[in-house]
């Protein structure tokens, strides 16, 4: 368990990059489902900063189940993921547009076309009558 980073320092960066764009947000509102790390109002957008293990990011090696105490760990990250389906279906019923970045899509290699892409998502929900953005 050492080895399982804290998403703290990721919500730094991403927050970090985001506000040096040129967006605000609200952090850690504990008003909405699964209590988002930005919420940006303006944009109707929630963003999630997700770590891999915690939240079983599907395909990533961060998200391995520990060997030992199996017993405990494997319903404790179905529960974890299973939450998180169900906040985001929520908050996509309530008009949210949510978007979820992964641990392992911000280390060094690949931060900055992340960060990238997260802005131009946001900016995308915000007019995508226009364009029909996925979310």
């Amino acid at each position: 368990m050492v080895h399982i980073r804290s998403v703290s320092s990721d919500e730094e960066i991403v927050r970090k990059y985001l506000f040096s764009q040129g967006f605000r947000y609200r952090k850690n509102d504990r008003r909405y489902p699964g209590h988002p790390d930005i919420v940006l109002p303006k944009y109707k957008t929630m963003v999630f900063i997700n770590g891999c293990f915690w939240h079983q990011h599907p395909g990533c090696p961060r998200a391995s189940i520990p060997k030992s105490n199996s017993d405990y760990w494997v319903p404790k990250l179905k529960r974890n993921v299973e939450r998180d389906r169900q906040n985001m279906q929520i908050l996509k019923q309530d008009g949210w547009n949510v978007i979820v970045v992964w641990e392992c899509t911000l280390a060094k290699a690949k931060r900055s076309e992340t960060l990238k892409k997260l802005a131009e998502q946001i900016k995308a929900n915000n007019r995508k009558e226009i364009i029909h953005a996925n979310n």
